[in-house]
């Protein structure tokens, strides 16, 4: 960052939201809210940390349904008027708190979301039930994280494998929460599935991780899709992505896939 010129960059974090589930925020020892005095706190913090007087999209993470979205979305608001936060977006939200949310910023007359980073891949559709719909009708962009699913749409779980340096080898070691996380992602109806996706992929003539990638961000709710790459030599197939674009009738032999094996994550 240091040897760019900031105004090409386009710097996106997050706050924590409530720790909860399997996870336990490391941030302000684990006492995290969407409250007014956590935003202002992470975002202040985040700055000195990033050395950086803005951030282009300031994110919610996690959703907080016991602090009221008025009071969240104010603050967010006066962030912006500060000019610490250009654009603000939520991550794993639901559809209720996404309308929550909208409604609030409308009735205060205060900056709304413009962005939701959920869970989306060919293994996990779960976002097309509803939210799908809240974000054509409202105008919000889906940045999709995890469109590998975790990597499993690599193949490199299948068959039972478990890939030294993977990062479900490791949980499904552990035991405990993070071995539940793990089959969530990597259970028999996944590999069944992402066995189905590779022959597509193999027919295409392109890697299973490039065509993950490229059926992600093509779709008329999603902006622009997240990738993470362990090693530097796995991105080219995920980059391979930005070039392709699936035709109709691969979308729907992709779709009669997902109606075939329905939630493969659960």
């Amino acid at each position: 960052m240091k040897g760019k010129d900031r105004d090409s960059l386009i710097i996106a974090t997050k706050v924590s939201g409530p720790s909860h589930g399997w996870i336990a925020s490391a941030q302000r020892a684990g006492m995290t809210a969407l409250d007014r005095h956590n935003i202002v706190k992470a975002l202040d913090d985040s700055l000195k940390r990033l050395q950086t007087d803005y951030i282009d999209l300031y994110q919610t993470h996690w959703p907080d349904h016991g602090t009221a979205y008025d009071e969240t979305m104010e603050v967010l608001d006066e962030e912006i008027r500060k000019g610490k936060i250009r654009a603000i977006g939520c991550s794993n939200e639901t559809s209720w708190g996404l309308m929550k949310s909208l409604e609030a910023s409308e009735r205060l007359g205060v900056t709304r979301y413009c962005t939701i980073q959920n869970n989306f891949s060919m293994n996990n559709r779960r976002f097309e039930d509803e939210l799908a719909q809240v974000c054509r009708q409202e105008g919000v962009s889906l940045i999709p994280y995890s469109p590998l699913a975790g990597g499993a749409l690599s193949g490199k779980y299948n068959d039972g494998a478990t890939p030294e340096g993977a990062r479900f080898s490791a949980y499904l070691k552990l035991g405990g929460r993070q071995k539940k996380m793990a089959e969530r992602f990597v259970n028999p109806k996944s590999e069944e599935s992402t066995k189905r996706f590779m022959a597509i992929a193999e027919e295409l003539g392109v890697a299973p991780v490039t065509l993950a990638t490229a059926w992600s961000k093509q779709h008329d709710f999603v902006a622009s899709t997240i990738v993470g790459a362990t090693h530097t030599d796995q991105l080219p197939e995920i980059f391979a992505a930005a070039d392709l674009e699936l035709s109709p009738e691969m979308m729907k032999r992709i779709y009669k896939i997902s109606r075939e094996i329905m939630y493969p994550m659960g």
